[in-house]
């Protein structure tokens, strides 16, 4: 899976309308909604835009036809087999009408080109974990963290040991929980509490 690395804009003029696409990766729905409505021009006759986080997407094609915007703005995204993606596209009229037909090719291409512009990364899925080590062993949870390039996301302390929130790629949780047994002869306990996207 792939997403954006960073925000960027992609300006256009066609038939003396004037598009801006504005593209960025996003977390979640929150994160989409937010980020439309700070890009969104006020001066735009139309802010038209589409998301796609995991399975869920949506798109709007504020006040255009129906069909003419939204759409072909997320089968940009689709076309460009992006994730967490949010594309505003905002579009000043110039007096020429486009057609539901023009307006499709301006919206989907001026997102396009937006998108192939941005720069991508790969989205690697991490595991959220909760981990319970005796006090004995816990300089080995962060020997191994260290080891697997994984976070402590925070870390409490009872009578019998520790327990730590840890963030670790997917593909290590098996190897992680492995030599982490090994280590404490069986006496530390990994639990999957969530998956997570990173890149």
């Amino acid at each position: 899976m792939r997403t954006l690395a960073r925000q960027t804009v992609y300006h256009e003029e066609i038939k003396k309308s004037r598009f801006c696409a504005t593209a960025a990766p996003v977390d979640n729905v929150d994160a989409a909604l937010s980020f439309i409505e700070r890009v969104s021009d006020p001066g735009a006759g139309h802010n038209c835009w589409a998301y796609r986080i995991g399975a869920e997407y949506r798109f709007n094609d504020d006040g255009e036809p129906g069909g003419s915007a939204g759409r072909p703005i997320l089968s940009a995204i689709e076309g460009k087999d992006l994730d967490h993606v949010c594309v505003v596209v905002s579009r000043v009229f110039g007096g020429i009408k486009l057609g539901v037909g023009g307006l499709m090719r301006a919206y989907g291409g001026t997102a396009a080109k937006c998108l192939q512009e941005a720069p991508v990364s790969e989205i690697v899925p991490q595991c959220e974990l909760r981990v319970f080590v005796p006090f004995a062993n816990l300089n080995e949870v962060y020997v191994l963290l260290e080891r697997f390039a994984g976070e402590k996301t925070s870390e409490r302390f009872a009578t019998d040991g520790a327990q730590l929130g840890v963030v670790l790629s997917e593909q290590d949780v098996q190897e992680f929980s492995s030599q982490l047994a090994d280590r404490t002869a069986g006496l530390a306990t990994v639990q999957e509490t969530g998956v997570t996207h990173g890149s």
